[in-house]
């Protein structure tokens, strides 16, 4: 009994080591891979017709701005005012009556000047997956730039390039250290997770009717 034990202990070990060594890797591999496509100068990015703003919550749970929110906000104003696109696709959760990311984005662009007519909204980017696939399979872009802070950017222009798409990350401003403590070290097993649904082939969990960007 006490050999079965130790058996099964070693056996736990080994999985556990072998889980640790592949999260560094895929964090470690995606950074490196998506390094040349992300930057924080709208110089370093090529014209493109559409980008497209990935989605958080407008404020806190205690009900205090979301500073990763409005940090995306302007960096995606700042990109459109710069002549780098002509269009933007604000994708995010949109699963309860009373949470709406993809409105509450629009509503904060146009606030910032973005005309009300260059914004697309998909309401069904649940995942960071799911609204980069969409935006090539529904919205049929090939060739975007995707906003969010740069450690969203690495895993979400990763999974673009691996899905085909001439994808390209302009980072917002991150939010200080310690209150992006908890957001940074979920980064970490979403990155790995990104990895294991290529291998497994995961799909959006949503289709739809194609929209035509003029």
């Amino acid at each position: 009994m006490k050999k079965l034990i130790k058996n099964i202990f070693k056996i736990f070990l080994l999985l556990f080591v072998a889980g640790i060594i592949f999260i560094a890797w895929a964090n470690y591999s995606m950074k490196r891979n998506t390094d040349p496509y992300i930057s924080y100068l709208t110089a370093d990015l090529p014209n493109t017709k559409t980008a497209l703003l990935l989605g958080t919550s407008k404020n806190l749970d205690n009900g205090q701005p979301n500073a990763y929110f409005l940090h995306r906000i302007r960096a995606a104003a700042d990109l459109f005012k710069s002549g780098k696109i002509q269009y933007l696709i604000v994708s995010g959760d949109n699963s309860r009556k009373d949470y709406n990311e993809p409105e509450d984005m629009q509503q904060a662009l146009i606030r910032y000047g973005i005309p009300e007519n260059r914004i697309f909204l998909d309401f069904a980017g649940f995942r960071t997956l799911d609204s980069v696939v969409r935006a090539k399979e529904i919205f049929g872009q090939k060739k975007l730039i995707i906003i969010s802070q740069k450690f969203h950017n690495e895993r979400a222009v990763f999974l673009a390039r691996e899905h085909g798409m001439e994808a390209y990350g302009y980072n917002a401003p991150d939010v200080n250290k310690y209150a992006g403590f908890r957001t940074n070290l979920r980064e970490y097993l979403a990155k790995t997770k990104a990895y294991l649904d290529l291998i497994t082939g995961v799909e959006p969990k949503f289709g739809g009717k194609k929209i035509q960007i003029p």
